[in-house]
């Protein structure tokens, strides 16, 4: 029979569709397979996989489709059986992958590893190939066993033997004629490894020179094995005529011929992992070259700003348990690399890291408290005011992130154990309701913070009301397009999706052109108008009010707020509902933060002047500490919404939202959306840091270049996320090549090293995004003020 395989559908509807993606296909089956005009027909089924993805392995779409597919393969087998032209047909049945109970899968887990390989022949009952059923085979060995099914040449370097039984329907000539084109690959393959090994037509005397290994028994044991499966064919051959027919000579043939493949297959697949060791050093000792400059970056930065402060009386500086503690975060995520099971189960490790240090700034903020009194220099109202503040701000965060600790059960060995995301599902929530709850509470969130600013800015009311249409057009896509995840999806909801990535994308990127040139009109227009009612000028944010650089601060400000809340708009749109939550508890996790760290540096100048301590020196060590802790909490939510170090957590379904031919970029570029919503949110959010810091710190002389308030206003910023990111790259690299011969190489350490150089790849772009916006306002402004 001519070979049918599953493939290409060539307009992609959508990840949720699991109807007229399989129809589509089989209504032309029947037939095309009574026409005798084709030699290859190809199909593709990807409802199956798709509800897979959408619903889990326990979707109660499940059974109905596995009951279609069994319906297509009934038809194709029928076909065969039923055309006399073809006397021996091979029907053969496979799987790429399993899935897990949420219908992911690229993990090592035995579900996402146990598929389906099924050889069916034309006349073939289940008795006849009771010997083979339920063998476990190597997905390496697929290739060579159709290959010489087919007749065509196994591809170049592939290392895989023909699986046993399934040729013995061959006549003996061809069963060993497909062994030794099977042996030919495998010792062309150790012939490319090993330059110098010359078994073939020499005898096994011949090989001599270490060439550059221990020892030279793994090569004469794989030669001798050749040359006696070779000679036992070839005498076999030659006695061709005088034989009887006695199948102990064939089946010792069979014997030594899997004997050379099986070891041979079994060294070769370990020599994939040897890699030049010349190379692993440069790379690994260019990571530490670029860790170096880093962090020397960082010491510069941090002397030229102790340079001209005051000093302690005694030249002893005190360090703080929560800056130390943040320190220590990184070592602690370094030792715990070494250990499979922490790989595994790092959203563990992140959320208690994050929980304590929470719990050391409402230690620092009740200390703050009773010394607070003491302080006869400040109002003691507004002080206790500020103080409430913090201590609101500190226990959002441990309230949130206890909420986002219990959402999913990440990690591999506790999946299947409760969760507040698995109770919803459950329990018959419904997800759209909750949804469009979080659509709308992120929407006045951020509208809030943008009217911080003042209500009276025409600026601040144009970006707000670009935010709102975008708000509502997700609201909308939501209600109307996301509510049955089994529905394909419309060319409407296509279409309003690239509309909603449009205008996002737009009214982003046209605030961050247009206010810094915009702020100072608005500044000065607002301060002519508190001059007209002979009142001071109100700022609504006190950092900063009194700066050198209130239309950056200002400019900062919007732009910030509206990347945080564009990015999670997007999130909104492409995360699972369930998700949904978690997106907007990250959000006021960033807003708390905000508030703690801003209301932090004001007390901490008032206590340090009322104690007649060191001012510039502890702000900026506070900086360190603050875009540190912005960091791990963005990684801790990257966690919080069901990532792991798995690849089986990469939510595809959202990948396809708003593309309606297939992409392999864009689908791959949204993939990456989702999966780093939370480590880019925080980076993005960034730039609201900067316009809420102190930068007074920044201060410097009129004559000083640009290039120098850039260095002090971006350094810490930009420099400590490429830090951290940089010693746990280079941490996590020495430890794959030190685990390169362990057990779970491949499914533990190989699959979180993608990870690691993914969010490498995350921070860098979130950095340039942060560099290039603050370098572009304060350009803009200076460029002003200049004419």
């Amino acid at each position: 029979m001519r070979p049918v395989w599953t493939q290409v559908k060539y307009k992609l509807i959508c990840v949720k569709d699991t109807v007229e993606v399989d129809k589509n296909v089989s209504r032309h089956l029947s037939y095309e397979l009574s026409k005798n005009d084709w030699n290859l027909l190809i199909l593709h089924y990807l409802g199956l996989d798709h509800v897979g993805h959408t619903g889990g392995r326990n979707s109660p779409l499940m059974a109905p489709k596995l009951m279609e597919m069994d319906e297509v393969v009934k038809m194709i087998h029928a076909s065969a059986i039923m055309n006399p032209d073809d006397k021996r047909t091979l029907l053969v049945v496979a799987s790429d992958h399993g899935m897990t109970e949420n219908g992911n899968h690229g993990g090592s887990s035995y579900e996402e590893t146990d598929s389906l390989l099924l050889f069916i022949g034309s006349k073939s009952h289940a008795t006849h190939f009771s010997s083979i059923i339920s063998n476990d085979v190597n997905q390496v060995d697929i290739a060579p066993t159709l290959a010489l099914l087919f007749g065509v040449p196994i591809p170049k370097n592939n290392i895989g033997v023909m699986i046993p039984g399934v040729i013995d329907f061959l006549k003996d000539t061809h069963q060993l004629r497909a062994l030794q084109l099977n042996s030919w690959q495998l010792l062309r393959l150790l012939q490319k490894q090993v330059p110098g090994f010359p078994c073939g037509s020499f005898p096994c005397d011949g090989f001599s020179g270490d060439q550059g290994y221990n020892s030279n028994d793994i090569m004469e044991k794989f030669c001798r094995l050749y040359l006696r499966s070779a000679f036992l064919h070839d005498s076999w051959i030659s006695t061709e005529l005088s034989r009887s027919d006695n199948r102990e000579e064939k089946s010792e043939i069979i014997a030594a011929y899997y004997e050379f493949l099986i070891n041979a297959n079994q060294w070769l697949s370990h020599k994939a992992t040897d890699k030049p060791s010349t190379v692993i050093v440069f790379g690994v000792m260019s990571m530490f070259l670029s860790f170096l400059i880093f962090s020397i970056s960082i010491y510069s930065i941090i002397q030229e700003s102790y340079s001209g402060e005051k000093q302690l009386s005694n030249g002893i500086f005190t360090q703080h348990l929560d800056e130390g503690f943040s320190l220590s975060v990184i070592f602690i995520l370094v030792i715990s690399m070494g250990s499979s099971s922490m790989v595994e189960e790092e959203q563990y490790i992140w959320h208690y890291l994050i929980s304590t240090l929470n719990l050391l700034f409402l230690r620092k903020t009740m200390q703050f408290f009773k010394k607070e009194s003491t302080c006869r220099f400040f109002n003691l109202f507004n002080g206790h005011g500020k103080v409430c503040i913090r201590i609101s701000s500190i226990f959002t965060l441990l309230i949130t992130g206890r909420i986002l600790r219990g959402w999913h059960q990440g990690g591999v060995n506790w999946t299947h154990l409760p969760d507040i995301s698995k109770w919803l599902e459950q329990s018959g929530t419904d997800l759209q309701l909750i949804q469009l709850i979080a659509v709308i509470l992120t929407t006045i969130l951020i509208l809030f913070s943008l009217s911080l600013l003042g209500r009276g800015m025409k600026i601040v009311l144009v970006v707000g009301f670009n935010f709102l249409m975008s708000g509502l057009l997700v609201f909308y896509h939501i209600l109307r397009y996301q509510h049955n995840a089994s529905l394909p999806s419309s060319n409407a909801a296509t279409s309003l999706a690239q509309i909603i990535y449009a205008t996002l994308g737009v009214s982003t990127v046209g605030t961050v052109l247009a206010v810094p040139w915009i702020m100072p009109i608005q500044i000065s227009k607002a301060c002519c108008r508190d001059r007209n009612d002979n009142s001071a000028v109100s700022y609504p944010l006190k950092i900063g009010s009194q700066s050198q650089y209130p239309e950056l601060i200002y400019s900062l400000h919007i732009i910030g707020w509206v990347y945080i809340g564009s990015w999670c708009l997007l999130q909104l749109l492409l995360q699972q509902p369930v998700n949904s939550v978690v997106t907007l508890l990250i959000l006021m996790q960033i807003f708390a933060s905000f508030l703690f760290f801003s209301q932090g540096m004001l007390q901490q100048k008032q206590w340090v002047e009322c104690a007649g301590s060191l001012v510039g020196c502890l702000g900026k060590h506070h900086v360190f500490d603050h875009v540190a802790v912005l960091y791990y909490i963005g990684m801790a939510g990257h966690f919080a919404l069901g990532n792991s170090n798995s690849l089986a957590t990469v939510d595809v379904a959202g990948a396809f939202i708003g593309i309606s031919n297939y992409s392999a970029l864009l689908s791959g570029i949204l993939m990456f959306i989702i999966t780093y919503a939370s480590p880019t949110l925080l980076l993005l959010s960034m730039v609201m840091y900067i316009s809420i810091k102190n930068l007074e710190t920044a201060a410097s002389p009129q004559n000083v270049d640009s290039e120098h308030v850039l260095k002090r206003i971006l350094g810490l910023p930009c420099l400590v996320p490429l830090t951290i990111n940089s010693i746990l790259l280079i941490a996590y690299t020495i430890v794959l090549i030190l685990m390169r011969n362990h057990l779970f190489v491949w499914s533990v350490f190989s699959p979180k090293y993608l990870y690691a150089c993914a969010t490498t790849v995350c921070v860098l772009i979130g950095v340039f995004v942060v560099a290039t916006t603050v370098t572009y306002a304060y350009m803009v402004l200076a460029l002003r003020k200049k004419y």
